[in-house]
């Protein structure tokens, strides 16, 4: 196995409800999971192969929840990734390198049977966690916009912390609104409109989270 780490910026949005109740342990609330994912790499490497500066992501689409399979994914890597850094994040976002069941990326992938070509598109991204604020354009795949939670009587923006002391995604993230159109790739779901987004810090090995950075 390679060990590997990585640090940086999660921004994920998917079709239920502020919250999610995935991260209560309960079934989707429209049934089913479909999610856009994008990761901004501060720091990290893959054995020697660095991956600071990278960008990538992951559309996902499963019939029922998570948990249940039957999943359909396909990443995204950044066109500025050499050849090299594209297979290390391919080999760390399809669960390999990993111990079990330890991150997000190992479950995501063993969840799914239906793999798609990893595709290398250009991604840009602006992202502020502390405003609860983002656009990303996947060129050819999907553009995501995201902004606070508004308050259901006044429409300010409403501040509300997801808090996982055992997860194997991040400990803390910020709940936030976001929009997802598809516009390419091989999966295809309805546009996400105004449903459940986090922002969270990713620190990763691995082992899974890193105690202590997270």
């Amino acid at each position: 196995m390679t060990p590997w780490e990585i640090h940086g910026l999660e921004l994920a949005n998917c079709n239920c409800n502020f919250g999610c109740p995935c991260q209560f342990g309960v079934l989707p609330n429209r049934g089913n999971c479909e999610a856009a994912i994008v990761f901004d790499i501060e720091s990290g490497h893959h054995g020697d192969t660095g991956l600071a500066g990278l960008r990538a992501a992951g559309i996902y689409h499963w019939p029922g929840a998570i948990h249940e399979g039957n999943g359909q994914m396909q990443l995204v890597i950044d066109t500025a990734a050499t050849e090299a850094q594209a297979a290390a994040l391919e080999r760390i976002m399809t669960g390999q390198d990993t111990d079990e069941m330890k991150t997000m990326w190992f479950v995501y992938a063993k969840m799914s049977p239906t793999k798609y070509p990893t595709l290398r598109k250009p991604i840009d991204l602006t992202l502020d966690m502390d405003a609860r604020t983002g656009r990303i354009r996947i060129d050819g795949i999907a553009d995501i916009d995201v902004q606070p939670v508004p308050n259901i009587v006044t429409g300010e923006p409403h501040r509300a912390l997801l808090k996982l002391p055992n997860g194997f995604e991040f400990r803390e993230a910020e709940v936030a609104s976001g929009r997802t159109t598809l516009t390419g790739g091989e999966i295809a779901f309805d546009p996400l409109v105004d449903t459940h987004t986090h922002f969270a810090r990713l620190h990763m090995s691995q082992a899974g989270v890193i105690e202590g950075a997270a």
